[in-house]
């Protein structure tokens, strides 16, 4: 579909967009260090400071809040199969290689990745490289969070599923970001951020639109820790799909091997070059889709997930949507679906049976369907997954 000109300085490509997103977009392209529009992506709702699903270019400045408090969370998804000669010389894994009943599978990854709010490992992983900024000196303590959580899966819409393609592949998708850690230097930077601008006299319409600006010690201390935490959450989904098709082939009693693994980021920023300038252009909620790249594009529980490939439209910045995205916030939800339809929504698949988890309903989100029709000219699809085994923190 064509995008909509909501202003000069605003497109978008959402087709049920919350007056109270519509306001919070406005309010963020209007911002002196935005350089060109904003552009909003089909599953745009209403967030921190910047709106879900919001594709911002700045230049000389980056907002923290924008790039969000899970910085680098993302998506990883890999397709299964049998080493060569492991099962009678076939190498897919499908559906007829699995039970009908995978409530035994979901306890063994709910085993090999710990899930729920501040949870863990045992035993800390000694991490690859620590922040190097002031806030990891100040918190030493964040490098044994950072340790025990790598291969976490935390919680809210955070997820691994076992999914089936149109060819009856068996695929693990997986949804998670940098944790506690990553929450902990997102805070840091977005309460300096404020300090800032208030100590600067500049008048925000959002306080949590507070920037940091290019070549000052905050924005590179900034930066650096940014970056780390983007490597951590990479390294936090690679851990845990590795633990995931363990699980698998433990409960299959033999080898299971990945391909066509793909992992991205849909909460960052980087230095990109559009319209002939080089800007920071935040994703906040968003898929970097230039022509080529390939992503993860999750439903909600009970619904379909994507694999795609990015169509490398300019107008969106090379960009597409994250998920389906919200259409209930989470209080909402909870007063307004029933546990009973969840267990009906859910019905058939391995799942946590939680009554915790009513507000990751499935009515609690955009229908992934319309979005995916709202961005037909931002990417194209590969496979379409629905899923036998849903597995969530909470």
């Amino acid at each position: 579909m064509s995008p909509t000109q909501i202003t000069d300085k605003l497109l978008s490509w959402a087709t049920d967009l919350g007056e109270n997103a519509r306001e919070q977009a406005i309010r963020s392209s209007l911002l002196p260090i935005v350089h060109g529009h904003v552009a909003l992506m089909p599953d745009a709702h209403f967030g921190l400071g910047a709106t879900v699903g919001s594709v911002i270019p700045t230049k000389g400045a980056v907002i923290p809040a924008a790039v969000g408090v899970d910085i680098g969370c993302g998506m990883v998804a890999a397709r299964l199969q049998f080493p060569p000669d492991a099962n009678a010389g076939r190498s897919d894994l499908t559906s007829l290689d699995l039970p009908d009943n995978l409530d035994r599978l979901h306890s063994a990854i709910s085993r090999a990745v710990p899930a729920g709010v501040g949870q863990g490992h045992r035993n800390p992983t000694v991490l690859r490289s620590h922040a190097p900024t002031a806030a990891w000196a100040k918190w030493p303590e964040l490098a044994q969070t950072a340790g025990k959580q790598l291969g976490s899966l935390g919680s809210g819409n955070h997820f691994v599923e076992i999914c089936l393609d149109e060819k009856d592949r068996v695929w693990v998708v997986l949804h998670s970001g940098s944790r506690g850690v990553g929450n902990k230097l997102a805070t840091v930077h977005i309460d300096i951020a404020r300090g800032l601008m208030k100590e600067w006299l500049i008048a925000l319409p959002d306080r949590d639109l507070a920037y940091l600006v290019e070549g000052s010690p905050q924005f590179d201390e900034y930066i650096a820790d940014m970056l780390w935490a983007q490597d951590y959450a990479m390294q936090n989904r690679t851990t845990m799909v590795s633990a995931v098709i363990a699980a698998v082939a433990g409960f299959l009693g033999t080898p299971v091997e990945s391909v066509d693994v793909i992992n991205c980021h849909h909460n960052f920023t980087q230095l990109e070059r559009h319209n002939g300038d080089e800007v920071w252009l935040t994703r906040k909620g968003a898929i970097k889709a230039e022509r080529g790249d390939r992503g993860v594009i999750p439903g909600s529980m009970g619904t379909r997930s994507y694999i795609v490939s990015g169509l490398g439209n300019a107008a969106s910045y090379n960009s597409c949507s994250h998920g389906a995205g919200r259409r209930l916030g989470r209080k909402q939800a909870e007063r307004e679906l029933t546990y009973e339809s969840l267990e009906r929504a859910m019905r058939g698949k391995a799942w946590n049976h939680d009554k915790a988890l009513l507000d990751e309903h499935p009515r609690a989100y955009k229908n992934i369907d319309e979005v995916m029709a709202a961005q037909a000219d931002l990417v194209a699809i590969d496979h379409t997954l629905h899923q036998i085994l849903n597995y969530k923190g909470t």
